[in-house]
């Protein structure tokens, strides 16, 4: 696969306002740059980071695509989140400079580390990057809110009309096709995430399929009716039966 270019790719980055030159805040551009470390690299299947590691770093997602997962009372594996190119991993560490969740590469992944405590003393510098953080922490609130409502109120069809249209958003806020993109996770892993059996997504795909509201090709997605699966997800649009 062809590279991506460096400037492709950090225009879909969280920090992209910090990182990348820009008259608001020119001055600050080059010490980002100096606390930011750009060459960590994950196979397929690496560990990030994992529950019980000492908190050192934030990662933003320069490339591929990663999961949180925690373990659960019985021993299976509970997957808490999904998080692509230009998104914020690790979070869940600074509280108690301990993680909480393991973070594992769903494919060959590369990853932007931020050692917390220079980003620190950087945000007491710059305003402008305090008033990020605090923008991207309020993001994080409200995802774990919304699923929280994923898992608490929706039927199956209603969860996974929810996670098709926050994938799509996600993705056309960082430029890429909203409507037309291969999951990178697998439906058991999606099941995890929704609360949801393997079966029950398996059935559901092809239940929205047969609607027409998708178009599915093993992990090759292409939403036909996003309208639709919006008014699904918000419980506006009547079940799939």
């Amino acid at each position: 696969m062809k590279a991506m270019p460096l400037a492709t790719i950090c225009s879909r980055c969280v920090f992209k306002e910090l990182c990348q030159p820009n008259a608001a805040i020119a001055v600050a551009v080059e010490r980002v740059d100096a606390v930011i470390k750009r060459s960590r690299r994950l196979k397929k299947g690496d560990f990030l980071f994992r529950n019980g590691d000492r908190f050192d770093s934030l990662f933003v997602v320069r490339t591929g695509f990663l999961k949180t997962v925690v373990a659960s009372q019985d021993g299976r594996d509970q997957v808490t989140g999904f998080f692509m190119s230009g998104e914020l991993v690790g979070m869940d560490g600074i509280c108690n400079q301990m993680h909480y969740c393991d973070a594992v590469a769903l494919e060959d992944t590369e990853v932007c580390e931020l050692p917390y405590a220079n980003m620190e003393e950087l945000c007491a510098a710059v305003p402008e990057l305090q008033m990020h953080f605090y923008r991207l922490f309020s993001q994080e609130i409200v995802r774990d809110q919304n699923v929280m409502l994923l898992l608490g109120n929706m039927r199956a069809e209603e969860r996974l009309a929810a996670f098709l249209i926050n994938l799509s958003q996600r993705l056309k806020k960082r430029g890429l096709s909203a409507n037309d993109f291969i999951l990178r996770m697998s439906r058991e892993e999606i099941g995890s995430y929704l609360g949801l059996k393997l079966e029950t997504v398996s059935r559901t795909l092809s239940k929205f399929g047969q609607e027409g509201l998708v178009e599915v090709e093993y992990k090759h997605i292409r939403l036909l009716k996003p309208e639709r699966l919006k008014q699904l997800a918000s419980g506006t649009q009547p079940a799939v039966v």
